[in-house]
């Protein structure tokens, strides 16, 4: 147990697997209490059993893309411990597709989550951060933010745009005190990554490729981008704001 986030309440959303899982336990474990949001319930009180501390860490079932449940769940936080210092928007979706037959469905839903998700959670986290003086927003954008790849087009447009989200919030509130980066991964072990796997052969199949684009030669493991997104909600990145941090194995060096 560390003391990175200690007195400081976040709000960690797509807690219910992967990077957001480990980003829950990581804050937990720097002292910080923790809203755990995700779509799938079971998901979530998954990781708050994880955590085992129901004075650290409530699990809150909600759809990001949902402006009503995201405000409820920001004012509940801010009820529940007296404020609000970091509001990790992290949940998103990946649903792969040849550009022209994607249906409508799913640019909407693909939009709908991955960037308003990150409208809606800075929206209504700011207001208190400004009452507080201050805090910080991280977004996940990806990889596909920066380079794009087959098959994901919609899902790279919306994860673009969190960057330039990311960026204007820090521009807007650079002198009250609020920081806002965008966090983008690159392969990362999670379920988010494993359809996108299936249009290029199948998992394994990437895996034993991984090295021909992502440098390492290996993915990443959550845990890992957990860290950086500590250092991002933690006072040791003070001067970090607008950034674009890339924690992709050296995909994108190349």
């Amino acid at each position: 147990m560390g003391d990175r986030l200690a007195g400081k309440v976040c709000i960690v959303t797509g807690a219910g697997s992967g990077i957001g899982r480990a980003s829950v336990l990581r804050f937990a474990e720097e002292g910080a209490r923790v809203t755990a949001v995700d779509i799938s319930r079971e998901g979530v009180q998954e990781t708050a059993r994880l955590v085992g501390d129901p004075s650290v860490v409530v699990a809150v079932a909600a759809d990001v893309s949902d402006a009503t449940q995201v405000k409820a769940y920001t004012d509940e936080t801010v009820a529940r411990w007296g404020g609000l210092h970091v509001a990790f928007n992290n949940a998103g979706v990946n649903i792969p597709g040849v550009f022209h037959e994607v249906p409508d469905a799913i640019v909407d839903r693909t939009i709908d989550v991955n960037l308003k998700g990150c409208i809606y959670g800075s929206r209504y986290a700011i207001p208190h951060m400004l009452a507080g003086g201050g805090g910080s927003i991280i977004n996940t954008s990806s990889v596909n933010g920066v380079v794009a790849e087959p098959f994901l087009t919609i899902y790279a447009a919306s994860k673009g745009g969190i960057v330039m989200l990311s960026r204007g919030i820090a521009l807007d509130y650079a002198k009250q005190g609020i920081r806002c980066n965008a966090l983008c991964p690159g392969w990362v072990d999670t379920p988010i990554n494993y359809a996108h796997a299936e249009m290029l052969g199948g998992l394994q199949e990437v895996y034993d490729t991984i090295d021909s684009f992502q440098p390492v030669g290996r993915p990443g493991e959550p845990r890992e981008i957990a860290n950086v997104a500590l250092f991002l909600a933690s006072d040791e990145s003070s001067f970090v704001t607008g950034a674009v941090i890339l924690a992709d194995g050296g995909m994108t060096a190349k």
